[in-house]
């Protein structure tokens, strides 16, 4: 199958953030082990959950509160994971009919950094390998990098010392950068920033994320502050001109008749 040029260039892009995302699972598997879960435990929680905010809300709940913070633990996910079943409005008419199995599939790999690699593309057929590239690509480094963290266990600890946390955020932020010029796009940015720097303190894990995401759904279901663009001016070219021999009293060097 050959791809365009606008496929490879989703390809590469879908590729290498699934490289530089899927390092930090490392961290994440050597935190889990350290919070009290065992290493199948910290496993199973990649290939279900696949949700690294989500994913990271359970163990610290955990370290925290040890087997009576269960119910707190998976509240606090769920509002985090919540925001991938409003990307999937996004990312549907770009996974188009597709049968079950696949739906279920991309249903998986529906998370923040697929879905921005996606909407980054132009042409739709991009759309899809962005999306399709970003979330395999992902999904395979994350569960191997969770393993490999959680062999290492505490040998490994905080990789954050290593600067692997900031890996994500970097990269969506470089995905959203390009989309920000545009001035409904920048609002939602600062609007959703500044309402979640102000929730965080005040509410539960996932809420302020929500909150961003109400305010992205009320920019969008209204259009506010998005401006079409303007319509290419029409100009007469030359070749719409009649020929001398066509119209009585055509003059070729003025283009219109004399009377």
């Amino acid at each position: 199958m050959a791809f365009t040029v606008a496929e490879k260039r989703a390809l590469r892009t879908g590729i290498s953030v699934g490289i530089a995302v899927a390092a930090y699972g490392v961290s994440f598997g050597a935190l889990s082990v350290a919070a009290g879960l065992d290493i199948w435990q910290t496993c199973f929680l990649s290939l279900v959950l696949f949700s690294g905010g989500s994913q990271f809300a359970v163990i610290g709940i955990i370290a925290t509160g040890g087997a009576s913070a269960g119910i707190p633990a998976v509240a606090s996910s769920t509002f985090l994971a919540l925001r991938n079943g409003i990307y999937s409005m996004r990312v549907a008419p770009i996974v188009g009919e597709v049968p079950l199995w696949k739906r279920l599939a991309a249903a998986q790999i529906t998370i923040d950094e697929s879905t921005a690699v996606a909407i980054a593309q132009e042409e739709k057929s991009a759309q899809r390998v962005g999306f399709w590239a970003t979330g395999i690509a992902i999904y395979i480094g994350w569960n191997l990098a969770t393993f490999a963290g959680a062999l290492l266990g505490n040998l490994v600890g905080d990789v954050s010392r290593f600067g692997l946390d900031a890996v994500a955020a970097a990269a969506f932020v470089g995905l959203l950068w390009p989309r920000l010029q545009q001035l409904q796009a920048a609002a939602v940015a600062m609007i959703s920033a500044v309402l979640a720097a102000f929730l965080i303190p005040l509410t539960p894990p996932g809420v302020p994320v929500l909150a961003a995401a109400v305010v992205a759904v009320v920019f969008g279901l209204t259009n506010w502050l998005h401006r079409e663009p303007a319509a290419d001016a029409q100009t007469t070219q030359p070749d719409d001109l009649p020929e001398p021999g066509d119209t009585p009293g055509y003059h070729p060097d003025h283009g219109q008749v004399k009377p």
